[in-house]
């Protein structure tokens, strides 16, 4: 155990808790005493809460007021190790301990003891008359490889009533039994043989084999193009942080992708990883939380809050995707995944392994400097070729009103379809429109809650707010004239592009992909399956598509507006438009037949589609690099985000005012305020936004004067204050 020293009955402790408190508590240590970094339950008031053994206590008030702590949980202790990430990862971020300690017990039922309970899993009999809601019971076990779960997880995730799977136990078709509540995941076996890898792919992963030998911190970046193998790579590298006796976490942006991946594990271990994501059950993640508190979990294929879980001796973190968005966290506790892992590898001497195609800047910035080792794999696996690009002019090409798919990309599809191959239309807009104009009064319909306009998702009949969630059904008039049938949509959404695509293309069946067209992380996994196989002709696909998943027979991406990115003031947007295009083309062509990718675009000449189309990638970021470096813009100088938010928009811009004018402390580092001014979505669920943006050279201690500046900061009533360190988007 990594902990140091031991605290007798009765010793003063300091506790840290997970409530928003902005200090450790002082407790007694309880009968046989605790070790640092032990979970305990503590009094609080009249409530009993969770805490950490953070060190010895201060005793700087009453010491006969002095509680006793009420009991050791039955946990392994949080490793030093663990609790110095924490901490580091506080400062780093400027956010509380409390919340900091909130994602580490991210876990339910950690207080309570070990116990047995009732769990069901599939049976080897059959019921005497198969009805729906009984197909369902039967088709969820099946989907989970004959894993167990509680009565209540089972008829939720079936949607049926309890009853339901009672009465398929009496037939054995489902089987009850007594389990204890958490048990170990089965070993992975890192013997058995991988896939037959490339000569470029053997040296990319005796280079990360060797790496690991060293048990010291190190981070490579794994570029490889779209299809080259860079998964397989990566898995050998997990393979040998098993050899090893050490933990793997790998990182994935989106719970889509674990469903493949997880096959993947399953062949070359033979067993299947522990998960930590939204669609895992709560029993589910105690289990993962536990065990690998003990060492009875060996990998976890997880969510960026899979960082902040308890590992023993994790050896490698894998960041798939490495340049994600989604890695970002926005709300809460705001950090970046791919820098949180790169601190939590330095923290317990793992390796880091960051894999993309199109790598964030940021990554390919410390890769040229040195800080990071780099591996590239520049060509596809077995007879895959990288597919043909080419722009389509639409300034050339004649279009109706309400169209949005060209004569000349139509045509290809149409060719592609005659040969029995797949071709998928691209957009990056969810819904069907995303304006509902009053062709009447000219009034766009808005959220009442937000400065944002209503997204008409016909799918669902309904108009979404995508800033708060906010529905309501699709109006019949005009709620601003109250005119009858003057409501019209504006511009394309995904809905929208598969109205059009079915009535071009009548004959073929045609898939939907968008993240809120499926009810469940297991609906997505299934229409995925369902179109790899050759399940539709055309797939009609939002972001979500650009991101890792193989579909064999897919021969011809379009992307309907490529330049929708490239619009807008945030200074990473060509950098996003680029990876994007080019994960999406890397969709096509990924098996023997070669694949082509069509950019519609009213600006081809743009630097941007200029670099997509012709493939030179190390060009177009050094010159994006240039264009950061002059600027002095991340990743070569610092920026912060302050987002002020309250009910009265008045108050909210005098705060932001007397911020500005008060920076001292970031003139003294030589850092520029910007601001306040209202945030491009202002309004969210009723709170007025408010930003301000502070920029700062490269290498100065930014966190701390940020510190020093906010201290003062008395915030009344519900005004609210958060600090994004550096952030990835300006909403």
């Amino acid at each position: 155990m990594d902990t140091a020293g031991f605290f007798d009955q009765g010793a003063l402790i300091a506790v840290l808790t997970t409530q928003p408190l902005d200090r450790t508590l002082d407790y007694k240590a309880p009968e046989g005493g605790c070790f640092p970094g032990a979970y305990v339950e503590v009094p609080l008031g009249p409530r009993k809460v969770l805490g950490v053994v953070w060190g010895a206590g201060r005793g700087d008030f009453d010491l006969t007021k002095i509680r006793t702590v009420i009991r050791v949980l039955d946990v392994a202790p949080m490793r030093l190790e663990m609790r110095e990430f924490l901490t580091r990862a506080a400062d780093y971020t400027l956010t509380p301990m409390s919340a900091m300690l909130r994602l580490a017990t991210r876990a339910p039922g950690l207080s309570d003891p070990p116990s047995m309970r009732k769990v069901f899993r599939l049976g080897q009999g059959e019921p005497e008359r198969m009805t729906d809601a009984r197909r369902r019971v039967l088709g969820a076990l099946q989907e989970y490889g004959g894993l167990a779960f509680t009565l209540k997880e089972l008829a939720e995730m079936a949607g049926v009533t309890a009853s339901v799977v009672k009465g398929l136990v009496k037939y054995g078709a489902v089987v009850e039994h007594d389990s204890p509540r958490d048990t170990a995941f089965p070993p992975l076996d890192w013997t058995r043989s991988g896939k037959a890898l490339t000569d470029e792919q053997t040296e990319a992963v005796h280079q990360l084999q060797a790496s690991q030998q060293s048990r010291k911190y190190g981070t490579t970046l794994l570029k490889g193009v779209t299809g080259s193998g860079k998964t397989e790579v990566y898995l050998e590298a997990v393979a040998e942080a098993l050899k090893m006796g050490r933990q793997a976490l790998v990182l994935m942006p989106e719970i889509a992708l674990t469903g493949e991946f997880l096959t993947r594990v399953q062949v070359r271990f033979g067993a299947q990883p522990a998960e930590w994501h939204s669609g895992v059950t709560l029993t589910e993640r105690r289990r993962v939380w536990r065990m690998l508190g003990q060492g009875d979990a060996q990998l976890v294929v997880g969510a960026r809050s899979a960082l902040f879980l308890p590992f023993r001796d994790l050896g490698l973190i894998v960041v798939d995707e490495e340049h994600d968005t989604s890695y970002k966290q926005e709300d809460g506790v705001l950090y970046n995944a791919r820098d949180m892992a790169v601190l939590r590898a330095a923290m317990c001497s793992a390796r880091v392994v960051l894999a993309s195609a199109t790598p964030s800047l940021e990554s390919w910035a410390n890769a040229e400097a040195g800080k990071y080792e780099r591996i590239e794999l520049t060509s596809r696996f077995g007879a895959a070729v990288l597919p043909d690009m080419r722009a389509i002019d639409m300034r050339d090409e004649k279009m109706k009103a309400g169209t949005w798919v060209s004569p000349t990309l139509r045509k290809a599809v149409e060719a592609r379809l005659e040969r029995g191959e797949q071709a998928m239309l691209f957009i990056n807009r969810r819904g069907y429109a995303p304006v509902t104009l009053c062709r009447a009064c000219g009034q766009q319909i808005g959220c009442d809650h937000c400065d944002a306009r209503l997204v008409e998702h016909r799918f669902l009949k309904r108009l979404m707010c995508h800033q708060c969630g906010e529905t309501r059904p699709i109006p019949e008039t005009c709620p601003s004239c109250g005119a009858e049938g003057r409501l019209a949509p504006v511009g394309p959404g995904i809905e929208r592009l598969a109205e059009e695509a079915a009535a071009l293309f009548p004959e073929a069946r045609i898939a939907t992909l968008s993240s809120d067209l499926f009810g469940s992380a297991r609906a997505l996994k299934a229409g995925i399956e369902k179109i790899a196989g050759g399940g539709a002709d055309i797939i009609i696909g939002t972001q979500m598509v650009a991101k890792g998943h193989n579909f064999p027979l897919l021969t011809l991406v379009g992307v309907i507006d490529a330049d929708l990115g490239l619009q807008g003031s945030d200074l990473r947007a060509a950098e996003r438009t680029f990876q994007l295009m080019r994960q999406v083309a890397g969709r096509a062509g990924r098996a023997e037949k070669p694949g082509e990718a069509l950019l519609q675009s009213f600006q081809p000449e743009h630097s941007v589609i200029r670099a997509i189309l012709s493939g030179d990638e190390e060009g177009f970021w050094r010159a994006e690099a240039e264009g950061r470096r002059a600027a002095g813009v991340p990743p070569y100088g610092r920026m912060a985000g302050i987002i002020l938010s309250g009910g009265d928009v008045g108050a909210v811009f005098d705060l932001g005012n007397a911020l500005a004018r008060n920076d001292f402390p970031l003139r003294q580092i030589g850092a520029e305020v910007y601001g306040p001014a209202p945030a491009p979505i202002a309004r969210i669920r009723g709170r007025h936004r408010v930003r301000l943006l502070v920029k700062a050279p490269k290498g100065v201690a930014l966190q701390a004067a940020l510190a020093r500046w906010i201290k003062p900061v008395k915030l009344k009533g519900d005004m609210r204050l958060s600090v994004d360190i550096d952030p990835q988007s300006f909403y």
